[in-house]
């Protein structure tokens, strides 16, 4: 919950601005300020302060106990013009509570964590446990001194200024005098001196257990189990069960202290999975010759820890089971459409995407465009025209080895972009994430009026990857359709003849007047247009860098703007 706190009518104004965009979110506290700022500090996660900086410092300070467990504190001026990150930037979410709030109010965030000035992500935000010298090991980060990292469990990190790791001969040196290290690793390792401890989700722990098992031998089971092989608890994911079992107490109860979601299936689904220690016992009891090792193993891993028992101190049977996997990293791949250039027509979901990523994949000159925005130590892939189904595979082989990848495409990714060739080369191994941009199409069609205001259809003319045949019967049914037609790749100097060829087909349906709209680097520095007709295009004016939008027969140019009506009434009071 986060507490809004203000002291002003000036301030209550914006609060409660900030309290109808988050209903569910936030709570206003009302009554003295020093009172209702201790009652907010104690009860709620965040604060955001309708206050003077000085004033919201003097009264916080008393409060404060530790980074750890501070909530997150915002400071808003009263005229709402910036939204100041105070109190625990990245422990308290106080430095993406800025943004979210400079975003609901129209006001400039304010972050002065060293990290976020300069686009390094702070190793206790990258949503992983975090052990050891954490201020040590980001100072050297900022201050650009050699950090290895040294990833013995793959993960879809974002990128760091790190160096790959330390050669063989020094391997297992941590914390030699020099060296810093980000360590990721699912196993008991206490972080040595200069040394920062990533704990990733990389164990599931499967685990059957009789009715009434207490919840303390299922856990000291999970935790000798775990303490035995040598992995931390910390990198525990999930406790796995049979269906059955799903609302079993002692099961419940461990994953619960554990911190973690208790994930089942169906004694049909264990059956089908090939283990090393079936039995008979759970066979007979739920249906499935094992709970503990196949619930581990359904989604494929190397099996670390096989099934054991627990002990009971009065010498009666093991009530509990467990088996621990080490499940192989998901890489990430995001697809990412720029938009048609401009850089305010840049989603904010693909600026987080393209911080985010620790390996950017593009076409040249797109990389160039959005270059700025990549965090240090992202690793660039580009490539030129003509290498799209290589920078698909390319990407897809780099979120295999599980690396939080972006493919980056102009417009939106998935209409004539990168999208589509990714996705076929792509299986389930890997996460995949779809960004949406502003197209082309939708660019000019803001820059011509409302060409789009009706049923409309795009279509590339460009058959260096479909048949001309097959274009030309789309042409010809979206003229019989009397949709509005959006040409892509319309002409270039090797394809001179489809757009007339295509304008041919559209002028037996349409009349010679109806509106064509011709936009040349939509949104872009040099963007031109103009408003034509079927009859007097002129060609020339025609490139690769353009996209044409040619009008149904309702379509009209209303003060120099080209609109299709919603309906066609306008159509029949002109006639």
């Amino acid at each position: 919950m986060i507490g809004l706190i203000s002291a002003t009518a000036a301030g209550a104004a914006a609060r409660d601005r900030l309290a109808a965009a988050w209903p569910d979110r936030t709570r206003v506290y009302d009554g003295p300020v020093r009172d209702a700022v201790r009652r907010a500090f104690g009860e709620c996660e965040q604060l955001v302060c309708f206050l003077a900086t000085g004033a919201v410092v003097r009264l916080v300070a008393p409060l404060l106990g530790g980074k750890a467990s501070d909530p997150g504190v915002v400071c808003v001026d009263e005229g709402g013009r910036f939204a100041v990150s105070l109190v625990g930037g990245h422990a308290g979410g106080a430095n993406e509570l800025a943004r979210e709030v400079g975003e609901v109010l129209g006001a400039e965030p304010v972050v002065t964590t060293a990290t976020d000035a300069v686009g390094v992500p702070g190793l206790d935000t990258l949503g992983l446990p975090v052990e050891g010298d954490v201020a040590g090991v980001t100072r050297a980060l900022l201050d650009g001194e050699p950090v290895a990292l040294e990833a013995e469990v793959p993960w879809p990190l974002p990128a760091l200024p790190v160096t790959d790791g330390r050669d063989e001969a020094e391997e297992g040196a941590s914390g030699d005098e020099g060296d810093y290290v980000i360590r990721l690793t699912d196993r008991a390792v206490e972080p040595a001196e200069r040394e920062v401890v990533l704990r990733p989700p990389s164990l599931v722990v499967g685990v059957g257990a009789s009715k009434g098992a207490p919840v303390d031998e299922v856990l000291g089971l999970v935790e000798g189990a775990l303490r035995d092989a040598g992995l931390s608890v910390r990198s525990v994911a999930e406790v796995a069960t049979v269906d059955a079992k799903a609302g079993e107490p002692g099961i419940v109860g461990a994953a619960e202290r554990l911190g973690v979601p208790v994930v089942t299936y169906t004694a049909e689904e264990l059956a089908e999975v090939t283990v090393p220690n079936p039995s008979d016992a759970p066979l007979a009891a739920v249906g499935t010759p094992s709970v503990a090792e196949a619930a581990a193993l359904v989604r494929g891993g190397e099996l670390l820890v096989p099934k054991r028992k627990s002990e009971r101190a009065d010498g009666r049977p093991a009530m509990a089971t467990c088996a621990v996997v080490r499940r192989p990293a998901r890489g990430r791949l995001a697809v990412v459409g720029l938009g048609p250039g401009a850089r305010d027509l840049l989603t904010p979901r693909a600026r987080a995407e393209l911080r985010r990523a620790a390996v950017l994949v593009g076409l040249d000159q797109y990389v160039d465009q959005i270059r700025d925005l990549l965090r240090p130590g992202t690793r660039v892939l580009q490539s030129g025209l003509g290498a799209e189904e290589e920078r698909a595979r390319t990407a897809v082989a780099e979120a295999r080895r599980g690396q939080a990848v972006a493919l980056i495409g102009s417009g939106d990714a998935g209409v004539y972009a990168m999208a589509s060739p990714a996705l076929a080369e792509a299986s389930d191994d890997i996460d995949v994430v779809g960004v949406p941009g502003v197209t082309a199409a939708l660019a000019a069609g803001a820059i011509l009026g409302a060409p789009l205001g009706h049923d409309h259809v795009s279509i590339s003319l460009s058959d260096l990857h479909t048949p001309w045949e097959v274009i030309e019967r789309r042409v010809r049914a979206a003229a019989e359709a009397d949709l509005v037609v959006t040409f892509y790749n319309p002409r270039s100097r090797g394809r001179d003849w489809q757009l007339p060829k295509a304008l041919a087909i559209l002028a037996g349906h349409r009349e010679p007047t109806t509106p064509v709209g011709v936009v040349r680097n939509a949104s872009r520095a040099d963007e031109s247009s103009r408003l034509t007709d079927l009859e007097s295009l002129d060609l020339a004016t025609v490139d690769m860098m353009t996209v044409v939008t040619v009008g149904n027969t309702a379509t009209r140019e209303i003060a120099g703007r080209m609109v299709t009506p919603r309906g066609y009434r306008w159509q029949e009071r002109d006639r």
